[in-house]
């Protein structure tokens, strides 16, 4: 786990290692919930910063499918006759290595792309990736975000509603299949976790099984009460990852260590029981979120999963919300 986090702690993995570096050196420790909700407050300006300034690596994994890196999420590329087939499109300031990287894979034109959830670090590039001749697929819940201003109180920033050509014109409620480049991809949304629009996208023929947001590889992950995400549902969607993923899948987390599989992701959904269990036990002893938190109920897991943005306490914070 050692080399996850080395990964995690990198510019590429979310932009915002250097932040909570940076308050943990001034601080001596893990940020309490207060202090967590006032790094957080720049979190959007700081992502979008630092993906201007990032490099994008490109993980070429099997069936003409690549992971590009380094803009926000992971984006997923598929190539073949009937274009290029994006899962998210990261930051628009990443524009030119984005499609640089895209360029280096096939000189297939760009086609479709997939929104896995709606979070800016997901579809900053819904316009640009649009203009380029992509028609935009996502869950009717992420058209709805994308359509007003949303407001994510743990990051303190309101979203303005997102240009047109930003938003997704083909929607789906429950599940949607796609035969594209001789491949079946399966779209599904999993209710209420991260958000309550998360979809997992599955290339059949490839095996290969990007979750989006509702796993975070090494990292402790962050969930948006703000539109409908919980860590009950976070919980049961790792449980649906981890039901659809056998040891051949190629498993692709929205943050963290691009390229992983089905024991990683057990990991992170055992991680998110024994923490909800400590955190759930502590609250009905009617301890406040200070008190909670003071007695570090993800203790055992801090080494492996906490030295990043979404620090123990903060993550405490989340848990807390919804137990």
């Amino acid at each position: 786990m050692r080399t996850l986090h080395q990964h995690a702690m990198s510019r590429r993995s979310f932009c915002l290692c250097c932040m909570s570096a940076a308050t943990f050196a001034t601080t001596g420790g893990w940020l309490t919930p207060s202090q967590a909700f006032a790094e957080a407050r720049n979190i959007v300006d700081m992502i979008r910063d630092d993906a201007a300034k990032s490099s994008i690596k490109v993980h070429r994994l099997r069936h003409n499918v690549s992971i590009l890196e380094g803009s926000g999420g992971n984006i997923a590329v598929f190539t073949g006759p009937d274009g290029k087939v994006f899962v998210d499109g990261g930051i628009t300031a990443s524009r030119l290595g984005i499609l640089a990287a895209a360029n280096g894979l096939s000189s297939d034109p760009i086609r479709y792309l997939i929104n896995t959830h709606w979070h800016f670090d997901h579809s900053d590039g819904n316009a640009w990736l649009n203009a380029e001749g992509a028609a935009i697929i996502a869950h009717e819940n992420t058209q709805k975000h994308l359509l007003v201003a949303e407001r994510v109180a743990d990051w303190n920033f309101n979203f303005t509603p997102s240009p047109l050509a930003a938003i997704p014109t083909e929607v789906f409620t429950s599940e949607k299949s796609l035969t594209l480049n001789g491949s079946i991809l399966k779209l599904k949304h999993y209710g209420p976790a991260h958000t309550d629009s998360d979809i997992s996208v599955t290339i059949t023929e490839a095996d290969i099984l990007h979750c989006g947001d509702t796993y975070w590889n090494g990292i402790y992950p962050f969930i948006d009460y703000s539109t409908g995400g919980n860590i009950d549902g976070l919980i049961k969607a790792a449980e649906e990852n981890l039901a659809s993923a056998s040891g051949k899948t190629i498993v692709i987390p929205g943050h963290g260590q691009p390229v992983s599989n089905r024991t990683e992701l057990q990991a992170f959904r055992d991680m998110l029981i024994a923490i909800r269990e400590n955190v759930a036990k502590l609250k009905q002893q009617g301890r406040s979120l200070e008190e909670t938190t003071a007695a570090r109920p993800t203790a055992a897991f801090d080494a492996d999963w906490g030295r990043f943005v979404i620090t123990p306490a903060f993550f405490t914070r989340l848990v807390y919300e919804g137990v």
